[in-house]
């Protein structure tokens, strides 16, 4: 009863998406970080994916803000709103006090950024909050064994960064934090497009691209050919000025995302250069895991196999697995506290 009253909650506050978890319940919101205001009576006018459908379309007088920029709050008050109105959607009550609270946050963030965090959960009424980093969460919620005193590795890839980490003995052996992940990816697709094809898009189309086409590398066919795929893209033509509707490959995705994939790969091997021998021992027998919703790119697995030589495999619940980590976290409080305590620096 205890637990009903209280919602204990596990928060995966993301750049992109923001999901909430709900001790036995499982995940009961997943919404994208965005709110709408109007700026005359500085009103919100809308949450989530409301909000999200009106990027690029919203008249002068209402803002359309993700209030939070490269995994961290940029907008601290917006960002409270924003997650005052998740959390009632959430537990469908306008007044829920005195419940725990887990949240993801990146390997890399400031103490001063770390309680900015907190301060806005605290805000909606919680009695006790937890800042787990989002790697740990990610391997707790993709059933690693984070406990053992064999090392486990895991890319958790995001909308605003990719947290890579070395795990054992509940606690971060070794991390690396880059603030380049999804909508650093969605940069480079529009980029691309305006080069390639003399195509503006925004970024709901880049996003869409990266979804239906979006890969590390090429498939091939059993004649050794590239499997080809395409979807119609539309935007204006940089040359006319006039809507252009094309026709975009997963090759054109590959060559968009080039740079990107290497960033990431540079990553991996980064966290791997820190760790101990017997770590990286550990990890060449384990190999890696992938997580997020940019690790949800096709083949990026087999990319980062083929240029580290580690066996890489992606998270059957890539997207979630953060928020189930942080939620999962509230079994056991003893170990929660063991590793929320256990934060990386360096």
């Amino acid at each position: 009863m205890f637990k009903l009253l209280t919602k204990d909650m596990g928060i995966d506050l993301g750049t992109a998406n923001t999901l909430i978890y709900i001790m036995d319940s499982g995940i009961v919101l997943n919404e994208p970080s965005v709110i709408a205001v109007e700026n005359r009576r500085n009103v919100t006018l809308a949450v989530g994916m409301e909000a999200k459908n009106m990027i690029g379309k919203a008249p002068a007088n209402i803002s359309v803000i993700r209030p939070l920029q490269d995994g961290v709050i940029s907008d601290f008050d917006r960002t409270a709103d924003m997650l005052k109105a998740f959390i009632e959607k959430a537990v469908e009550a306008n007044k829920v006090k005195n419940f725990r609270v887990v949240v993801g946050v990146p390997s890399g963030v400031t103490e001063v950024e770390k309680r900015a965090v907190e301060e806005v959960v605290r805000q909606m009424g919680a009695s006790e909050v937890y800042i787990l980093e989002e790697p740990m969460a990610a391997a707790i919620g993709a059933g690693l064994d984070v406990d053992s005193s064999n090392a486990s590795m895991i890319a958790d890839i995001g909308g605003g960064t990719s947290d890579i980490a070395i795990i054992a003995l509940g606690g971060i052996v070794a991390a690396t934090s880059i603030r380049y992940a999804g909508d650093k990816f969605n940069e480079a697709i529009i980029q691309y497009m305006r080069k390639r094809h003399a195509l503006l898009i925004g970024e709901r189309t880049a996003e869409q691209l990266k979804i239906a086409v979006g890969c590390a590398c090429m498939d091939v066919d059993e004649n050794g050919d590239e499997i080809i795929e395409s979807v119609k893209a539309s935007g204006r033509d940089i040359i006319s000025g006039l809507p252009k509707t094309l026709e975009v490959t997963n090759r054109d995705m590959m060559m968009a995302l080039q740079e990107s994939v290497d960033i990431v790969v540079d990553g991996v091997k980064a966290t791997i250069e820190k760790a101990p021998p017997e770590i990286a021992a550990d990890i060449a027998n384990t190999g890696m895991m992938i997580s997020g919703g940019g690790g949800l790119i096709k083949n990026l697995d087999k990319i980062i196999e083929k240029r580290t030589g580690m066996k890489v495999v992606t998270a059957s619940n890539a997207f979630e697995a953060v928020a189930a980590g942080t939620g999962m976290s509230l079994n056991d409080i003893d170990k929660l506290k063991v590793y929320a305590s256990s934060i990386h620096r360096g």
